[in-house]
């Protein structure tokens, strides 16, 4: 059975994955969603036994059914290989008596954003292939921190495609900036922008609904995509290591078959966690769905009141990748809550962008039971870091932190007694400097990258490779622009212009 993809704003455009994933953004600006959420076709009790690979096939060829299985597994393949540094992909860490870490940062950027980021490039040129595309295509990303590296690292000399990566200056860590900046290839572009992650998300999303440049762009040979998490080649993959982890609780005999689990996870664009609501759409055994935000609590406002409301101040914290004001994946869910309501959908989407805010109906907040929402403040992030350390050794990173932080809340509140999978989204190496001062204040002087070798004595975990490849890395991008003027810095880029 085909499987078509529809906007969330206009149900009437119907196109396929392999479209889907080329596009990236639909041209009336929605996001493309499965006109219906597939099932698993296959029990737990298979899946138990599975590889990553092999999981990560089982869930994707139900979404992309324009791609063929020897196409499919060739992406899979490419994608989850030696860039991992370990054989099982994203391990599970059973820390206490019923939580367990899903590590999914042992990529070449230590950012559960590998996850996706390595196969979207292998997805994509084979889209390409797939749809006779003579054009370049320009991949247009905007990043809190960890989409960046990950889309550089992910399409860095491809053939037939050029990156450019937008970022707020003064808005990401040390290690990020430097992941990113000292990135080589011939076809990658970075560029910090003077302003927060939403200035630079709009930024994106305008430049991407301006049909003028994409015709001005269209003669010269170019045409954009998205590797941001709005791209459906981005959501699909992360989908597959919520089944992967519920396959490896009951192979481990952690869990009964059929029995229920809770997922929290860490959420500013929303992508990651929508990625675990569909897992629970195709049949796996998930109760909540916890969603945890930072003191940019617009997530946590949202799912206790009913109404969005981006107009507040923007805090810059200790987890960056999740200081995010317009979280753009939560449109996917609006539109299933309104019913599949298109013209609903569009007309919420709208009060967003003009008065910065909209409220769903009461008939919409009942189809949100699903989902638990809390937050974690700087002082809670950092104690959360402290205790799990003092208590069992392992060590967090400032957003898996949060997201452990809203778990404790919401079974101590709840009475909630079901074991409980989170996200762990990046490697503490990767924010040593908030990390190491959470577990002991005598840190709070020492240099950022001097701290990296602190974190190895105290996590007793080898360093990443990604990270001793950075020390001493030359910095390659010093491009700074306002975040008016991304339009022109992608001109520049692409044409060459001064």
């Amino acid at each position: 059975m085909s499987l078509y993809y529809k906007s969330t704003r206009n149900s009437e455009l119907k196109i396929s994955a392999s479209e889907a994933i080329l596009k990236g953004l639909a041209p009336d600006g929605g996001l493309f969603v499965p006109e219906k959420l597939p099932v698993l076709d296959v029990s737990m009790a298979a899946l138990k036994n599975m590889t990553y690979q092999e999981t990560a096939y089982a869930v994707m060829k139900q979404f992309l059914t324009d791609f063929t299985e020897e196409e499919l597994k060739d992406c899979i393949d490419k994608a989850y290989d030696g860039k991992f540094d370990t054989e099982e992909i994203a391990p599970l860490a059973k820390v206490g008596g019923d939580t367990y870490f899903l590590e999914l940062f042992h990529g070449a950027t230590i950012a559960f954003k590998d996850m996706a980021l390595s196969i979207l490039p292998h997805l994509m040129t084979t889209a390409a292939k797939k749809n006779h595309v003579e054009n370049e295509i320009v991949i247009l990303t905007a990043t809190s921190g960890d989409t960046g590296k990950a889309a550089l690292a992910g399409f860095a000399d491809v053939e037939g495609a050029r990156i450019i990566v937008f970022y707020p200056k003064n808005g990401v860590s040390k290690v990020q900036e430097l992941q990113m900046t000292t990135q080589k290839g011939s076809n990658v572009e970075v560029c910090a922008i003077h302003g927060n992650f939403d200035d630079a998300q709009s930024g994106v999303k305008a430049i991407f609904e301006d049909q003028e440049l994409a015709k001005e762009l269209e003669e010269k040979g170019y045409q954009f995509s998205s590797a941001n998490s709005i791209n459906i080649g981005r959501l699909v993959p992360q989908v597959a290591y919520y089944v992967y982890a519920y396959a490896k609780l009951l192979a481990n005999e952690e869990i009964g078959e059929g029995e229920e689990i809770n997922v929290a996870v860490p959420t500013g664009n929303f992508g990651n966690i929508l990625a675990a609501y569909y897992a629970k759409r195709m049949g796996v055994p998930i109760g909540k769905l916890i969603c945890a935000s930072n003191e940019n609590k617009v997530l946590f406002d949202f799912f206790g009141t009913g109404t969005y409301d981006r107009n507040r101040g923007f805090v810059l914290t200790s987890s960056p990748s999740m200081d995010i004001l317009v979280s753009s994946n939560l449109e996917r869910l609006i539109y299933l809550i309104t019913g599949e309501d298109d013209r609903k959908t569009k007309e919420l989407m709208g009060g967003l962008t003009g008065d910065g805010n909209y409220t769903i109906t009461e008939e919409m907040a009942k189809k949100l039971s699903d989902f638990e929402a809390g937050f974690a403040t700087e002082e809670d992030t950092a104690e959360c870091i402290r205790h799990i350390y003092e208590e069992t050794g392992y060590v967090l990173d400032t957003h898996t932190a949060v997201a452990a932080y809203v778990c404790r809340q919401y079974r101590d509140k709840s009475g909630d007694g079901r074991k409980c999978v989170v996200a762990s989204t990046a490697s503490p190496y990767k924010f040593a400097k908030s990390v190491m001062t959470a577990i002991d204040g005598k840190y709070k002087a020492m240099d950022d990258l001097a701290l990296l070798r602190e974190l190895k004595t105290v996590s007793g975990v080898e360093m990443p490779q990604a990270i001793k490849d950075i020390l001493d890395a030359k910095v390659l991008h010093t491009l700074e622009c306002d975040a008016d003027k991304m339009k022109e810095t992608v001109k520049a880029f692409l044409m060459c212009e001064n």
